[in-house]
C-alpha cells in the first residue's frame, strides 16, 4: 500500500480511482467491511482503492475539549488499513487552512486533480469544506461538473445484525455515521467499552484485539524483585483501556519483520494498568509480564500488547504476601484464557474483518464523524 502525506507524492496522472474519505479511527469490523467493498469496486472497474484520512482528529483542531481519545494511533491506523486491500492512503495534515478550503475546493485540488478519482464513496451526513458548507447533494453536484459517480454503500448493520444491501442508485450514499447509538459497530461505542475494561466485547466490535503500542522503558523493578519482571510502556499510542489486570499479547513487530517464525515473536502476557496503590503509586503506567519468561531484554524495543481478556480491577493491599498470592493467581488464569487458543492473534497485523456499521467513510472534513 502506498502511503502518501502530501498531494505531492502522489504519482503524475494516477488514477483512476474509487476513493472514500473518513477518519477510521480503530478501522473497525465497519470501517473494514465497508473499505473491502470499496476494494471490490476498485478490482471490478480496473481502478485503484483510495482512502483519504486525517492527523489530527479534526476535532482535535476544532474543539480540541471535546475530542475523543484516539482508538489506534497512525502506526496502528496505517497497518490496519493496508490489511483491508487498499492500494493507497493519502494521509492529510488537518490544519485550519486545510479546513478554510471551500467545498470545490476540496474535492478539486483533492479528489479530482490529486486522485484521479472517478468514484468517490461518502454517506448521507456528509459535510466538508468550509463551514460544513459542502454536503451530499453538493458532491453529487460537483460530481457531475468534474466527471466522477457518488457512490452509496447502505447502512450494513448493528452487532449481531445482518448487512442491509448496498445501494445501487449511485447517485446516493447512505453510511451511519460512527457516532451512532449503542449497539453499532462505531469507534465511540468501542471508547465506551475500553473505559469500562470490556476488551473482549471491544473485540467483538473491532473484529480483532484492541491494542497498545509502546516503547519498553525502565521502571521500578519492583516486579523483578516480586519475580514477575515487567515490560514498561512509554510513548504509548492508542486508547488505554480501564485500570486493571488483563490476559493478552505481546507482539514485537521489528523481530517478526526480520522473522516471521520467531517463536519469540508472539509471546503470552498478564497485563497491568494503574497506579500500583499498594507501593502508594501516583503515576499511571501500563505494564507486561511475557508468562513464565525471565530472561527477555526488551528495553528500548517497540512492541505491541493485544488485550484478551479482563481479569480483575485494581487493586490495593495489605502487604508484599497477598499482592504476590493475587499475581500468581492473575498468572494462572491468563495462562489458562491464552492456552485456550481463542484469543491466539496473528503473528502478522491481524486483518480486520466481519460486517458492521461504516462508521468514518463520508466522515466530514472539519471534524463531524469519525
Amino acid at each position: 500500500m502506498h502511503l502518501w502525506t502530501d498531494l505531492d507524492q502522489v504519482p503524475p496522472g494516477f488514477g483512476p480511482s474509487v476513493v472514500t474519505i473518513g477518519n477510521f479511527d480503530g478501522v473497525h469490523r465497519g470501517h473494514a467491511e465497508v473499505l473491502g467493498r470499496i476494494v471490490s469496486l476498485a478490482r471490478e472497474s480496473g481502478s485503484q482503492a483510495v482512502a483519504v484520512t486525517f492527523h489530527p482528529h479534526p476535532a482535535t483542531v476544532h474543539r480540541p475539549e471535546q475530542a475523543p481519545e484516539l482508538l489506534t494511533g497512525i502506526a496502528d491506523r496505517m497497518e490496519l488499513l493496508e490489511a483491508t486491500g487498499l492500494d493507497a492512503v493519502l494521509l492529510v495534515e488537518y490544519t485550519l487552512d486545510f479546513a478554510r478550503q471551500s467545498p470545490e475546493e476540496f474535492v478539486r485540488t483533492y479528489l479530482v486533480d490529486g486522485l484521479g478519482a472517478r468514484t468517490v464513496v461518502v454517506g448521507h451526513d456528509v459535510r466538508f469544506g468550509r463551514d460544513n458548507a459542502g454536503n451530499l447533494a453538493t458532491m453529487i453536484e460537483l460530481g457531475r461538473t468534474h466527471g466522477f459517480e457518488v457512490r452509496a454503500i447502505d447502512d450494513v448493520g448493528t452487532v449481531g445484525g445482518e448487512p442491509g444491501p448496498a445501494s445501487a442508485s449511485g447517485d446516493a450514499a447512505s453510511t451511519a455515521a460512527d457516532a451512532a447509538p449503542s449497539g453499532r459497530w462505531s469507534s465511540t461505542e468501542i471508547r465506551g467499552l475500553l473505559t469500562d475494561g470490556k476488551v473482549r466485547e471491544a473485540a467483538a466490535l473491532l473484529g480483532r484485539h484492541h491494542r497498545l503500542r509502546g516503547v519498553v522503558i525502565h521502571g521500578d523493578a519492583r516486579g523483578r524483585e516480586l519475580g514477575f519482571p515487567t515490560a514498561n510502556l512509554g510513548a504509548i499510542s492508542g486508547m488505554v483501556p480501564a485500570d486493571g489486570v488483563y490476559a493478552g499479547w505481546l507482539r514485537r513487530p521489528q523481530l517478526l519483520a526480520a522473522d516471521p517464525g520467531n517463536c519469540d515473536g508472539v509471546l503470552p502476557a498478564a497485563i497491568s494498568i494503574g497506579t500500583n496503590p499498594t507501593f502508594d503509586g501516583v503515576e499511571r503506567r501500563v505494564e507486561a509480564y511475557v508468562l513464565d519468561r525471565t530472561d527477555l531484554d526488551l528495553y528500548d524495543e517497540e512492541v505491541v500488547l493485544e488485550f484478551v481478556e479482563h481479569l480483575r480491577p485494581t487493586l490495593r493491599f495489605d502487604g508484599i504476601d497477598a499482592l504476590v498470592r493475587t499475581m500468581h493467581d492473575d498468572v494462572a488464569r491468563a495462562r489458562v484464557i491464552l492456552a485456550s487458543g481463542a484469543g491466539a492473534p496473528a503473528r502478522t497485523s491481524p486483518e480486520p474483518s466481519g460486517r458492521g456499521g461504516p462508521g468514518g467513510v463520508g466522515a466530514s472534513t472539519t471534524g463531524a464523524g469519525e
